[in-house]
């Protein structure tokens, strides 16, 4: 067995499946999948050179080189404990990626998503989609299915889409630059006299509040402005369905799943009323 051949996340993974005699009870101390952890020793066993495991009907048992290697890797992870500890005291970043009304929902709900836990919630606001699959966001909130290999996405609802205005009903329109659907939708209905362009959503609204122009909002959002009007019945073009989008793996950590499923109550609970 060549034991130069590994490090140290596999070495973690193979103490969770040895101690724990298997891959499901590993995966809820690993925040691994059962099928990866699988993966994960077959791989390890096949860099070594060597069976690490017996494949029982009730669980994996140690070979004689897995006992080997045990010892070898608890022996290794007494050495680096100190490290390990400093790095359990770090807050966790999720990384969360949605358009600017969505965040703009999550950012008024904060205290819910946060809880009593201890971690550090990055809002990325964009509109174009920011790849997951890469980690360059943990969580994202789509408006289509996930199509990558190895996203997981849950469908939140339909997000529906009208006119709203303030004072004025029939104020200019306000143009967002852009191509998102809404944005083509109302530079398509302007008329030559609509000549309020901007290059932020947020300005859009601003306006209308003000009693300066007619705004395409989600419905989530030009509902909780007492000030705001609401012109139009629903845009049907528009409307879409909502989904969370998470990375397979990510989606299984601890401070992760926690801020998962707060954010599917928020926006299930803004979807169902808007």
């Amino acid at each position: 067995m060549d034991e130069t051949k590994f490090d140290w996340d596999d070495l973690r993974l193979f103490l969770a499946v040895a101690r724990q005699g298997g891959l499901a009870a590993a995966a809820a101390s690993t925040g691994k999948s059962a099928p990866t952890l699988g993966r994960r020793m077959v791989t390890l066993e096949q860099r070594l050179g060597c069976e690490l495991f017996q494949r029982l009907p009730r669980g994996y048992a140690l070979t004689e080189d897995g006992e080997r290697l045990l010892a070898t890797a608890e022996a290794l992870e007494l050495r680096i404990r100190p490290l390990l500890s400093a790095a359990a005291q770090a807050v966790p970043v999720v990384k969360i990626s949605a358009g600017t009304w969505v965040t703009c929902l999550l950012a008024g709900a904060l205290p819910q998503i946060v809880g009593q836990d201890r971690v550090r919630l990055r809002f990325i606001a964009a509109d174009q989609v920011v790849d997951i699959g890469r980690r360059a966001a943990v969580i994202g909130i789509r408006n289509q299915r996930p199509q990558g290999v190895g996203l997981a996405g849950r469908r939140l609802g339909r997000v529906r889409f009208a006119v709203y205005a303030g004072a004025d009903p029939h104020a200019p329109w306000a143009r967002v630059l852009g191509t998102t659907p809404s944005a083509q939708w109302v530079a398509a209905t302007m008329g030559p006299d609509d000549r309020i362009e901007v290059t932020s959503p947020r300005t859009a609204l601003d306006l209308a509040l003000a009693g300066q122009a007619r705004v395409v909002l989600p419905m989530f959002i030009g509902t909780r402005y007492a000030a705001l009007t609401q012109c139009s019945p629903p845009i049907a073009e528009l409307e879409h369905d909502q989904w969370l989008v998470t990375h397979h793996e990510d989606r299984y950590l601890p401070s992760v799943r926690k801020v998962i499923d707060r954010i599917a109550q928020v926006l299930l609970a803004a979807t169902a009323a808007g």
